[in-house]
């Protein structure tokens, strides 16, 4: 904590983001700002770090053990995104850096964006104004482009948080979908009624879905959950969505399925190693592709920072912050 006669904590912004945070975070701090969003390497990264309490991050910024010992300063780094697979968590905790990310505040939008993307696959949207642009339609046909219907329909979700839990409502209550889910941990009786959900278990739900959703996160566990067995399990008219993380997904395998018509379509919005994405997903048409943008309306963008910038004041400030990942830090 600081008082009014001490100087400002220190802090860095390694992305650029809304004017008006920025401001509200320079009322608090000294506030160091990567305004020309350089591409800085890790090292770059640690030696901007230097002196610095606090780092607002966006959650592609590593967050790990060397750097950890390289910036002994450091108190608190603040991700600007649900997902934190760019922070060691653990290792922060050993340091006493305080972790933090923002839920909550993108799961309606999040949920939009990945109905949006099932719904651009199934209907192959993406296909259509592809073909449009290339001059191809010429007349109609019984069998121009023709997809899978989604509504009254079997999704099938793997993650039940939040998110998952949103997208089953617009899939039960919007569309008449039949809900299936697959989760770590089952959900009381009574949140699996208000979104109309049937527990299943992994394998009956890949069978038996026509759309496949994944809002997971990345984690070692989680890693290629997806792959070649599972995708030999859907059905070939199946579609299959990625909205959790890249790596979830075995991208090349999807790729192999697609070509083969294995499964008929997919959406993705994450990739392995993005912003790089598979040449082979890139080859393929009947795959929806967007640039992690699930979560990307002002509204929502504005009010993931102002968390972010929440927990930086909060915590530098007073010692507290909002959505803490290792609370354990604070207790110290």
């Amino acid at each position: 904590m600081t008082s009014a006669s001490s100087p400002k904590p220190s802090v860095l912004i390694a992305r650029p983001i809304f004017p008006e945070v920025v401001q509200r975070l320079r009322a608090h701090f000294e506030v160091s700002a990567n305004a020309d969003d350089e591409a800085w390497s890790h090292d770059q990264f640690i030696a901007q770090l230097q002196g610095k309490q606090g780092v607002f991050t966006t959650g592609g910024e590593r967050i790990d053990a060397r750097l950890l010992a390289a910036c002994p300063d450091l108190r608190i780094c603040a991700n600007m995104a649900v997902g934190y697979n760019n922070f060691d968590v653990p290792a922060m905790t050993a340091a006493g850096v305080l972790a933090t990310n923002a839920p909550d505040v993108l799961t309606e939008t999040t949920a939009d964006g990945g109905f949006a993307l099932l719904m651009a696959a199934a209907r192959r949207i993406t296909e259509g104004e592809h073909y449009l642009r290339a001059g191809r339609w010429q007349r109609w046909s019984y069998d121009m482009l023709v997809g899978q219907d989604v509504h009254g329909s079997t999704l099938g979700i793997f993650g039940m948080g939040r998110i998952g839990q949103a997208i089953a409502r617009r899939g039960a209550l919007g569309f008449g979908m039949k809900v299936l889910y697959h989760n770590r941990t089952r959900l009381p009786a009574a949140e699996e009624a208000a979104v109309q959900a049937e527990y299943v278990a992994k394998d009956e739900l890949l069978r038996r879905a026509d759309h496949v959703m994944l809002v997971l996160p990345m984690t070692p566990e989680t890693r290629h959950y997806v792959g070649a067995p599972e995708l030999a399990l859907m059905k070939p008219t199946a579609t299959l969505v990625n909205i959790g993380r890249g790596g979830v997904v075995d991208d090349a395998a999807l790729a192999q399925a697609l070509r083969a018509g294995r499964i008929a379509a997919a959406g993705l919005d994450v990739f392995e190693g993005e912003p790089r994405v598979h040449p082979d997903l890139l080859a393929c048409t009947n795959v929806a592709l967007t640039p992690h943008i699930a979560s990307a309306s002002i509204p929502t963008r504005l009010a993931m920072a102002n968390l972010a910038a929440d927990n930086l004041i909060g915590y530098l400030t007073q010692g507290r912050a909002l959505t803490p990942l290792n609370p354990e830090v604070m207790e110290r």
